[in-house]
């Protein structure tokens, strides 16, 4: 298996908030908003947040490590996550929450394949 991991791969410690240009995309509708529930990314975001997302962002390109994504539970329907990205594989990503003893994510669902990411993390509001 490929990967990309770095030793000195850290996670993402800051998000910025929004600006005038990311709530005109979102009213434009290139911009979807989610909301933080749980507390697996602590300390970075607390539930009760809202980010933008851009949807289309790896359209064009793949994830790279230390983006910020929002993805479709691989073994769970309907639900979405909210994680950064560790390393990149030929067949997915690697995602990992901030609080690791409070976060799902790869290290019990391996994985998620490319179709399964909703869209990278842009901001967070206001």
């Amino acid at each position: 298996m490929e990967n990309n991991l770095s030793n000195s791969l850290q996670p993402p410690s800051q998000l910025r908030h929004s600006q005038l240009t990311d709530l005109v995309l979102w009213l434009l509708r290139q911009r979807r908003r989610f909301r933080v529930v749980g507390t697996s990314m602590l300390p970075l975001l607390e539930p009760g947040v809202e980010v933008l997302i851009d949807p289309f962002a790896y359209r064009q390109q793949r994830p790279q490590p230390g983006d910020l994504v929002v993805a479709d539970h691989p073994r769970q329907p309907g639900l979405l996550l909210l994680k950064w990205v560790v390393y990149v594989d030929a067949n997915g990503c690697f995602l990992q929450g901030l609080n690791a003893m409070e976060s799902t994510d790869s290290r019990k669902f391996g994985l998620v394949p490319w179709v399964g990411l909703v869209g990278q993390v842009v901001c967070r509001l206001p």
